[in-house]
């Protein structure tokens, strides 16, 4: 987490912040292990990303960078830092990381494909879908359609913000069950009127994940497989089972701060995930995030009605010119036009990038969330600007 309450509010505020969600039952498929891809000599156009790698580990504290970049037809593999804190070594690259709200993409995606097959719409309300499971303080489900849920408009309570997270040594290992955590969000009264304005919740793709299980019969996880990560060729990307801690490897370890209080850095790498589900709860690389919204992209997982639906966006007042769509964001770039992508911050890992129109291709993490080992706004800020730097360079 972040040292200071200032800096927690920053990390709440950040649309691709904190993940969450749901947890089904534990049927997926393994991530498969794969070996160290060869790096290409650092040219040109390398050594402005990998300079901006080194800055990160060397004035911002992430114990680890790396990015995975095409473009061009050129594929490049960079890192920085080291793998382990405290000690030299070898950062693995391309390696696993937990995607935290990228999460929210794949989700996305599998809602509009139901929507495709019109099992599914998008301006139904979701008391259509989930009857009697969305009310509280001024929460009515009959009154919050699909596509708010999507874009963030729905005024839903946001859970992550009252399951102590900001203690997080003392949830790192906790399982939370998906209706334990809908019952946290809706103890709390409704933000504003649904479609009044923009607000990042979790608990909208809560309740998205939900909603596919309900219409398919089947659990989400198994959904969001089949339907997205095997059709776009993900090999290096999962779900983990139900109770599962782990990481794949190769990686490199995340660390977070085990409270806001006491500023005790600790090894988040083994963590329990439940509390990120349809939100959050994933494992990819850097290249498969890249890839999955290349795929998107380029039509192969939604039908060019959804994806035109997908990439409607509204004004997320986030930083300047970001724009979210539904479970997608457009963020400018310095060079000129936008990249497509979302983006996930949990504790130990943070990844950005995504995908342009043209072709170019993204994926950038750090081993621990902006503000855990220096200043929350500069760090954060320091992420995105290499990212930019991956895409325009």
């Amino acid at each position: 987490m972040i040292r200071t309450k200032t800096a927690s509010k920053l990390r709440k505020g950040l649309l691709v912040i904190a993940a969450a969600g749901l947890v089904g039952s534990a049927t997926t498929v393994a991530a498969v292990a794969h070996p160290p891809q060869d790096t290409p000599g650092r040219g040109g156009k390398d050594r402005a990303l990998q300079k901006s790698l080194d800055a990160l580990v060397s004035e911002d504290k992430f114990p680890a960078a790396f990015a995975w970049v095409r473009k061009d037809g050129r594929t490049s593999s960079l890192v920085a830092g080291s793998a382990r804190l405290g000690k030299q070594v070898p950062v693995p690259h391309d390696g696993y990381v937990r995607a935290g709200s990228n999460t929210k993409s794949f989700t996305a995606v599998v809602v509009l494909q139901l929507v495709a097959e019109g099992k599914v719409a998008l301006d139904e309300p979701v008391e259509t879908y989930l009857p009697g499971v969305v009310r509280g303080e001024g929460i009515d489900g009959g009154k919050i359609t699909v596509r708010q849920l999507l874009q963030h408009t729905s005024g839903l309570p946001n859970y992550t913000e009252h399951i102590g997270l900001e203690d997080f040594g003392k949830i790192q290992h906790t399982f939370f069950h998906p209706h334990d955590l809908l019952a946290a969000a809706l103890a709390h009264p409704a933000e504003f009127e649904p479609g009044a304005k923009w607000k990042y919740s979790n608990t909208n793709y809560l309740l998205a994940g939900m909603l596919i299980e309900k219409v398919t019969g089947r659990p989400v996880q198994e959904q969001i497989t089949e339907r997205v990560i095997r059709k776009a060729g993900l090999r290096h990307t999962s779900w983990p089972h139900a109770g599962d801690q782990t990481v794949p490897r190769p990686h490199a370890r995340g660390y977070a701060l085990s409270s806001l209080e006491n500023g005790e850095v600790v090894d988040a790498t083994r963590m329990d995930p439940s509390w990120g589900g349809a939100a959050g709860q994933m494992i990819s690389t850097p290249s498969d995030l890249a890839k999955f919204t290349r795929r998107l992209l380029d039509g192969t997982l939604l039908p060019p009605g959804q994806l035109a639906e997908m990439r409607k966006t509204v004004d997320a007042p986030v930083m300047p010119g970001w724009r979210y769509g539904l479970g997608i964001v457009s963020i400018p770039l310095s060079c000129g036009g936008v990249y497509w992508g979302h983006g996930g911050d949990i504790d130990g890992y943070e990844t950005r990038g995504g995908a342009t129109d043209d072709g170019r291709s993204v994926g950038l993490a750090v081993t621990a969330l902006p503000g855990t080992f220096s200043d929350a706004e500069k760090s954060a800020k320091a992420v995105m600007s290499a990212t930019d730097t991956a895409f325009c360079n």
